[in-house]
């Protein structure tokens, strides 16, 4: 079975004590308090677990220091490493909320406000937290037992856990958070309930408690058993476990993008023809759909088929789907002009497509033949977070704000190159004359679509700025860069 390429999702979370509040890391002297009602970038943890001991874990906040707590109980946040007072045990209660434990002290850690301490011998409301995770909601979910993937099947109306590779949106899902649970979401907007059917409403059946285990995440119904896949075609649904095995375990990997390719003669890049490339096709069929998968470093990207292979330069420029590993040949420098793409092979050449619709890396500067349209398939709703929250309609305006910690969903429609950005209501994205971006437009505006790091886009208004947030949380279209206010994790 060939490697996915996607890598697990590092466990970044909020946790709620029992007054409803965030534990949050101050800058300022980095403090630490219990007040704030909403989760944004201080509110953030990142989960680190002991290699030689996988029951004790470290909380590292969003500034890089780790949470301790000494003999008397103090608790800080000021260790730029992990050393003996860091070290921490989770106590998972029955309704999933976590208890604390310091290892060394064996005390709990809770409190509320500007009040809290690590020196409880035992464990009251007042020392559990509910984990409410910060990660992008839309995500992959990898068995850990069966190495598969799980995928809608929307006719059988259930979740199936026995795909290779994530392909297509059905491989996408949604996890929403509800009160402290999650459900978790199909493309076609169903949820998945404990007897493994999808219903078009959350409830009790929905919702499921998140337990950890050895970094690995476990999904718990409201009847106490767990999530997993059940049968030859792996259905998800609860079974008889009321302790999580590794049948019941899964990772939460990044969906990365996959794009359908268009050259100057209209036709869809494709490898129906056998392994060499050519544009040639007028259907988006598997054979004309492409994951690309960026490298964190270079900024590079590979382009993978759904048989797992990777594009690869090879002799005289020619480009062909027969690589099964990454390597410097099948690396490939994108350049965004305007709503188009261009692609420079290993050898330092531009892709152009041929006549015959041939593609060859040949081309030493860009023209009509080097240029490529870029249609994302697997993004038809869309999640946008920022560096200071998700976007979100604005409460008392037609405006979006930008730094929310819920999300709403929007639709993203593709239109001869650039797309059309529409929220629940129907109405659509637009500029206004004051840079304002505002979500009630009845007519669609051109936006485009840039993808240039691994994890994230930016949009750009029909003037050619950058959509960014303000340090207010307001979305507007008046970037002159990129910078990290106009990058979207997606």
């Amino acid at each position: 079975m060939p490697s996915n390429g996607n890598h697990a999702l590092t466990l970044r979370f909020g946790l709620i004590n029992h007054e409803g509040c965030y534990l949050t890391a101050e800058r300022f002297g980095f403090k630490l308090n219990a007040s704030a009602p909403s989760m944004k970038k201080k509110q953030i943890w990142i989960l680190e677990q002991e290699s030689q001991d996988t029951r004790v874990v470290y909380l590292r906040s969003h500034l890089g220091r780790y949470l301790a707590s000494d003999k008397d109980g103090k608790v800080s946040c000021e260790a730029e490493g992990r050393h003996s007072e860091c070290r921490f045990l989770i106590a998972a209660q029955s309704d999933g909320r976590w208890a604390l434990q310091s290892e060394q002290h064996l005390r709990f850690f809770g409190g509320s406000r500007d009040y809290l301490s690590c020196f409880a011998q035992g464990v009251t409301d007042a020392e559990l937290w509910v984990l409410h995770l910060a990660l992008h909601p839309q995500a992959n979910l990898l068995s850990v037992a069966r190495k598969r993937y799980a995928h809608l099947l929307a006719e059988d109306g259930e979740i199936s856990v026995d795909m290779n590779i994530p392909w297509g949106v059905a491989a996408i899902l949604t996890l929403v958070y509800q009160s402290g649970k999650y459900c978790l979401k199909t493309c076609d907007g169903r949820f998945l309930s404990n007897d493994g059917k999808l219903v078009k409403q959350s409830g009790r059946t929905t919702t499921y408690t998140l337990e950890l285990k050895c970094g690995k995440l476990a999904f718990k119904d409201c009847e106490g058993k767990y999530l997993s896949p059940m049968g030859p075609s792996g259905t998800l649904r609860s079974g008889r476990c009321s302790k999580p095995g590794k049948d019941e375990l899964f990772d939460l990997e990044e969906s990365q993008p996959q794009v359908v390719l268009t050259a100057a003669n209209g036709k869809h890049v494709s490898m129906r023809q056998g392994v060499s490339l050519a544009a040639n096709q007028e259907d988006e069929t598997d054979t004309e759909t492409f994951q690309m998968e960026m490298d964190k470093e270079s900024n590079k990207c590979t382009f993978r088929t759904s048989r797992g292979n990777y594009w690869a330069l090879v002799d005289h420029g020619g480009i062909q789907s027969t690589a099964t590993q990454v390597s410097a040949n099948t690396m490939f420098a994108m350049e965004w002009i305007g709503h188009k793409i261009a692609l420079k092979a290993n050898n330092g050449k531009y892709i152009c497509t041929k006549k015959n619709g041939q593609l060859l890396a040949v081309s030493d500067s860009i023209g009509e033949d080097e240029q490529l349209s870029l249609k994302l398939t697997n993004r038809p709703t869309l999640i946008l977070r920022g560096e200071n929250g998700f976007i979100c309609h604005h409460k008392n305006s037609n405006t979006l704000d930008a730094s929310r910690s819920v999300y709403d969903i929007f639709s993203l429609q593709f239109s001869n190159g650039a797309y059309h950005i529409k929220g629940a209501t129907g109405r659509f994205w637009y500029v206004n004359s004051s840079g304002l971006v505002c979500s009630d437009g009845e007519v669609p505006e051109d936006f485009g679509v840039e993808l240039p790091e691994r994890g994230r886009l930016a949009i750009r208004s029909r003037s050619g700025h950058y959509l960014r947030g303000d340090q207010g949380g307001t979305l507007k279209a008046d970037g002159l860069s990129l910078n990290s206010s106009a990058l979207w994790e997606y």
